[in-house]
């Protein structure tokens, strides 16, 4: 156990904290494709494509002489719309959805290079413009989810502890009378491993409470930290949405049939233990048949495609970050564009403002004590000149 411990990899070496950040840079900017091509009309499955596209290609141009260094997709495209929650990505197979003007779209992709994983997720509504802003409970429930990941990172700290982040998130969500979705947990990342032991959970019931530890974080730790808000309940449900995301497991099985082993194979061999799409199978209705024994003897577990209530709106912001010496540092996610949301709401309590007031950036500080210290340095040239 011990040499496991020493053996593991962290963002105390220079070089993973490079390959984390190489793997953030992909998906912002696979995740920026993707935000682009998100119009009225646009087809789900084919938004979903590109992404992982654009995943597969850009890890392909990084390590190119490493030639056993496995990189790739980390988490495939999902746009969930609406009230789906989480990882609608539809197969060749499966029902689309063609987006439409109004529509709340939530995307979330990841890439990993050497098993150094990055996530992100955001949302956006079609159409959204300065001067077509979005207002009423769309608005809510997004600068409800945005502002409480932004309370999530200042509270990323070592020596802080993971109920912090969950009271926070859950007291920015009632200030805009929206709920964090149950029992949903964001994991530290780990090399190869996406659901890492130590999980901050997002309003969890009483059950969970008593189920859920408490963990502390330090330094050089890496979360993806995931924050899902409703305008409904907050209550996720699986209705007839066909699993399509996938993810191997530690369990092991001898499998009976020969697709199942053919499957297994093929996903051990191309995936390892990141998540997976059955849309990367040259035969998913191959795919599809194998997967059934496997989900069955618990050696691959499915990605359930949740839903809130209809007609209600559920928001998506998640973003990776590396805990460093000098502050947490979010190495995903792209800008925020306050100004096209409309509340009649805000953050009234007065210590939540001012975690919000504060800067999120470990550098920032750095900056400005350079500044001062040149200003200082001038200044002091300046006044030895005088006095020649």
């Amino acid at each position: 156990m011990a040499d496991k411990e020493e053996a593991e990899k962290t963002i105390a070496e220079d070089l993973v904290v490079t390959k984390y950040k190489m793997a953030g840079d992909i998906v912002n900017r696979a995740l920026k494709q993707v935000i682009a091509i998100c119009n009225v009309g646009a087809s789900v499955r084919q938004i979903c494509e590109l992404g992982d596209s654009v995943l597969e290609e850009e890890t392909g141009k990084v390590f190119k002489k490493e030639k056993e260094m496995k990189k790739g997709i980390a988490f495939p495209t999902s746009i969930s719309v609406n009230n789906c929650i989480c990882h609608f990505s539809p197969g060749v197979n499966e029902p689309d959805y063609i987006l439409k003007d109004g529509d709340v779209v939530k995307v979330d992709l990841g890439a990993h290079v050497d098993g150094f994983i990055a996530v992100v997720a955001h949302t956006v509504v079609v159409g959204a413009s300065g001067e077509n802003k979005v207002k009423g409970r769309k608005a809510d429930v997004i600068l409800a989810a945005h502002n409480a990941s932004q309370a999530a990172l200042r509270l990323l700290k070592p020596g802080n502890e993971t109920y912090t982040v969950t009271d926070a998130v859950q007291k920015v969500c009632e200030a805009y009378k929206c709920k964090p979705i149950e029992g949903m947990l964001s994991h530290q990342l780990k090399q190869f491993k996406i659901d890492g032991e130590k999980t901050i959970i997002q309003n969890p019931s009483d059950a969970q409470k008593k189920e859920h530890e408490k963990f502390e974080f330090e330094t050089h730790e890496v979360y993806a930290m995931d924050v899902l808000v409703s305008t409904g309940e907050g209550v996720g449900r699986e209705v007839d949405t066909r699993v399509t995301i996938y993810k191997k497991t530690d369990e092991t099985y001898q499998l009976k049939l020969k697709a199942s082993r053919m499957f297994y194979s093929e996903v051990t061999h191309k995936f390892g233990t990141m998540p997976f799409s059955l849309r990367s199978f040259e035969l998913e209705t191959k795919a599809r048949m194998g997967v059934v024994e496997c989900v069955n003897h618990k050696l691959i577990e499915p990605f359930q495609v949740l839903y809130e209530k209809a007609g209600e709106y559920v928001a998506h912001f998640k973003f990776t970050v590396l805990l460093m010496p000098n502050g947490p540092h979010k190495i995903t996610g792209l800008p925020f564009e306050s100004e096209l949301y409309v509340s009649e709401y805000e953050v009234s309590d007065p210590e939540l403002k001012s975690l919000l007031s504060t800067s999120a950036n470990p550098k920032t500080a750095k900056k400005k004590k350079k500044k001062a210290e040149k200003a200082i340095v001038n200044e002091t040239a300046i006044e030895v000149e005088g006095e020649a």
